[in-house]
C-alpha cells in the first residue's frame, strides 16, 4: 500500500493504544504522519497491554502526542481540540466499548461511550472545522442475518445486542453531521479482526492461551457458527484506502475477508498450529450472538482498492508466532 498520501498529515486517532489502533498508528507513523492519540487506557482489559502497544511511539513526542482522555468527557475532549484541533487533517475514530456479551451487562456504559462519545467528537470537529472522519463500525450492525454475503445497503434496523445498536446509532449520527455540516465521513464495518496484539478476551487469543496451557475452552453452540475472520494487515489496507477516499460525503464499506469459517474449523486450525488438542467445554449459544457474519467486499474493492489476501490458515500461524514471542515463558509452560 502506497503510504505517500500520509506524509505530513496530522491524524487525531481515538483508541490508538488498542489492538487495531496501535497497528494503525504504526502504519501512519511509518508513512510520515503525526498522531494525536486520544485514549483513556481504561480497564476493560489490562491497561498495561495498551501501554506496551504504544511504548515505542512515545519516544518521539513530536510525532506521537498521547492524550489520556475519555471521549465521554466533553470538557476534556474540548481541551484536546483547543490545543491541537487547528492542526488535525482527519479524525480516525476507533475508540469504543467493544464486545457483544459485555454490552448485555453494561448497556448504559456502551451507550455513553459509543454514542455520546461519538457525538462529543463530532461536535468538536464541527467547532474546529475538521472536515473528515473515518469511523470504526462493526459487522454486528447486520443483526442475525442468514442471507450472506452482507451488503452495505441492507437493513440494519434489527441489532441483537446493545453493542450492535450503539454502532448503528453511531453511523446514523455520522450521516446526520455529514448532511448538516458538510463533513465527509467513511464508516467501516469491521468483520472479526485478529492478529498480533489482539485483545486477550477475544476468541482467537483466548483459545490460543487456553489450548496452549491445556485448559478447557468454551464452545458456544455446536461449532457451526460462522465468522468472517479478517487479518489485521488487511484491515489496515482498508483503513488507509478510507483515509484517501474523497468521492462522496458519506459512505459505508465492509472490511472483511469474505471467507467465513466455522467455529469448529477455527479450533482445528489452532490445534494444528499449536500442536495440541483442545479440551472442549460445550455451552449453549449466548444471547446477543449471531449465527454468521460474511462480508460482501465488492464495494470496498472498487472504491478503496481493498484486496484482502490472508486466509485463516495463514493468519493463525502469524498470530501464534506473536503469542509465543510475547507471553511470559512461564505461561507457555503452565
Amino acid at each position: 500500500m502506497n503510504n505517500r498520501p500520509l506524509q505530513g498529515k496530522t491524524f487525531l486517532v481515538t483508541g490508538g493504544a488498542g489492538f487495531i489502533g496501535s497497528h494503525l498508528c504504526q502504519r501512519l507513523l511509518s508513512g510520515g504522519a503525526r498522531i494525536i492519540n486520544v485514549d483513556d487506557y481504561n480497564n476493560f482489559y489490562d491497561p498495561r497491554i495498551k501501554e506496551d502497544n504504544v511504548r515505542g511511539f512515545l519516544k518521539d513526542s513530536e510525532t506521537f502526542i498521547d492524550c489520556r482522555v475519555d471521549i465521554r468527557d466533553a470538557h476534556a475532549l474540548a481541551d484536546v481540540f483547543a490545543t491541537w484541533g487547528s492542526q488535525v487533517d482527519q479524525v480516525i475514530h476507533l475508540a469504543a466499548r467493544a464486545g457483544v456479551r459485555p454490552s448485555l451487562m453494561e448497556p448504559q456504559l456502551y451507550l455513553e461511550t459509543n454514542v455520546n462519545g461519538t457525538l462529543n467528537l463530532l461536535e468538536q470537529m464541527r467547532r474546529h472545522d475538521i472536515r473528515k472522519m473515518v469511523f470504526a463500525s462493526s459487522s454486528s450492525v447486520y443483526g442475525n442475518r442468514t442471507d450472506p454475503p452482507f451488503r452495505e445497503d441492507q437493513d440494519i434496523s434489527k441489532p441483537v445486542s446493545p453493542y450492535a445498536a450503539t454502532k448503528a446509532m453511531g453511523e446514523n449520527l455520522l450521516h446526520t453531521y455529514s448532511h448538516l455540516y458538510g463533513m465527509q465521513v467513511v464508516a467501516l464495518r469491521f468483520f472479526t479482526v485478529y492478529g498480533a496484539r489482539q485483545r486477550p478476551d477475544l476468541a482467537i487469543h483466548k483459545f490460543t492461551r487456553l489450548i496452549d496451557q491445556g485448559q478447557p475452552i468454551q464452545m458456544f453452540g455446536d461449532g457451526s457458527t460462522l465468522r468472517d475472520y479478517t487479518y489485521i494487515e488487511d484491515i489496515l489496507d482498508g483503513i488507509t484506502g478510507a483515509i484517501k477516499y474523497d468521492k462522496t460525503p458519506f459512505e459505508v464499506f465492509n472490511l472483511g475477508e469474505s471467507q467465513p469459517v466455522t467455529l469448529k474449523r477455527l479450533i482445528e486450525v489452532l490445534e494444528h498450529t499449536l500442536g495440541k488438542c483442545a479440551i472442549i467445554d460445550r455451552q449453549p449459544l449466548q444471547p446477543g450472538d449471531v449465527m454468521m457474519t460474511c462480508a460482501d467486499i465488492s464495494k470496498a474493492r472498487q472504491h478503496l482498492g481493498y484486496n484482502p489476501h490472508t486466509r485463516i490458515e495463514d493468519g493463525i500461524p502469524h498470530f501464534v508466532d506473536w503469542y509465543r514471542q510475547t507471553v511470559p515463558a512461564a505461561a507457555i509452560l503452565t
